[in-house]
């Protein structure tokens, strides 16, 4: 099948923190915009959706819209996006609560995320926290069947890098859109040598 008869690779983004436009939340904003520069369709779980979506595993959460709105998405993924803050040198438990309903998708065809790219970003407010928060998103990808991307960016947000949906600081920038590309370019492979 030629390239240009490929549909657009659907990258899904996870993350964020408690509130809209943490740090956190933008990076993941812009990851998934540099993926749409590149022909990619996204969509985004960040802090909306986060903040209300039930703990996993208590009765009815797989059944609240948002929880099926974010299996149903995984499902459709050609690749994904994690983002987390550090929190006490980890994930933050809205991260892990969303990933928690990877599981839903246990007995699908396709099990899990196994075989899709992921990319993985972590942020703190401080180095401390964000290599072991990196690692800890690159266990449960490979937990999950998942592909972690080569680069995965670490960000120290204490200077407050994000201002209005922009990062001021060029190598993060570009290592949010060498991350995207990877995302972007695993999947399209995917595809294609499916298709």
């Amino acid at each position: 099948m030629p390239d240009s008869a490929v549909r657009k690779p659907l990258i899904v983004g996870i993350g964020g923190a408690t509130n809209v436009g943490s740090s956190t939340e933008q990076a993941l904003k812009l990851a998934l915009a540099a993926a749409e520069a590149l022909g990619a369709e996204t969509r985004i779980f960040g802090a909306e959706t986060l903040t209300v979506l039930p703990h996993y595993l208590t009765a009815g959460s797989a059944e609240s819209a948002e929880g099926k709105a974010l299996v149903e998405a995984i499902r459709a993924a050609d690749g994904v996006i994690i983002a987390s803050p550090g929190y006490h040198g980890t994930v933050s438990g809205l991260v892990k609560n969303a990933i928690d309903y990877i599981e839903e998708t246990s007995k699908d065809s396709r099990v899990y995320l196994d075989g899709l790219p992921v990319g993985l970003i972590s942020t703190a407010y401080g180095w401390q926290a964000t290599g072991s928060t990196l690692a800890a998103l690159r266990s449960i990808t490979h937990a999950l069947r998942g592909w972690p991307t080569p680069l995965g960016v670490t960000i120290n947000s204490a200077g407050g890098i994000f201002k209005d949906g922009q990062c001021t600081d060029d190598g993060i920038s570009r290592q949010l859109d060498m991350l995207a590309g990877q995302v972007f370019d695993f999947a399209r492979m995917r595809m294609t040598s499916k298709g």
